[in-house]
């Protein structure tokens, strides 16, 4: 993968101690990637459900980001009398982090707080998916005034989803 330099993360981020994982004082932006046409970045999980989704609300936890909900689709499926696989959506953020993208362009509040999705499929695969916030960015032409903002999101972003899912 083809990296730009390194940029020093807003002082806001650093100070917030939320939205940039300790020690990640400065952001690598991934040039030469093809993202999703739809944005969605989906980590299959060498753990199970319940696990995967701890591991995601602890490190949530540790940096301390604030969970905003915690979405239990299967239950509301089994509610009203149908199936559906483990998949618990998890709405998380900072507004320290988020409303510069917001400030940007209101609209991007649509997007905004950030969410995971942990979900099994028929074949039992756990996986932990996500809105890349590049993509969220492009979707609302936020523009170049909030670039390091957005490549700090999605640094920390990686970070937390590869520690929900990875060994």
């Amino acid at each position: 993968m083809a990296r730009v330099p390194a940029y020093p993360v807003p002082a806001a981020l650093r100070a917030s101690g939320s939205a940039v994982p300790p020690g990640l004082d400065r952001v690598q932006v991934p040039v030469g990637i093809r993202m999703p046409e739809n944005g969605l970045v989906t980590l299959q999980s060498s753990h199970d459900f319940t696990t995967t989704l701890q591991r995601l609300l602890a490190a949530l936890a540790a940096k301390g980001i604030a969970v905003f909900a915690r979405i239990d689709h299967a239950a509301g499926a089994a509610s009203v009398g149908l199936d559906l696989p483990p998949t618990t959506l998890v709405v998380f953020g900072n507004p320290i982090a988020g409303t510069p993208l917001m400030q940007a362009v209101q609209t991007a509040g649509i997007d905004l707080p950030l969410k995971a999705l942990v979900w099994q499929d028929a074949r039992g695969t756990v996986n932990l998916s996500y809105n890349d916030p590049t993509w969220i960015a492009a979707r609302h032409a936020l523009g170049g005034a909030v670039d390091l903002a957005v490549a700090a999101l999605a640094a920390g972003l990686d970070v937390l989803a590869r520690h929900a899912t990875g060994p």
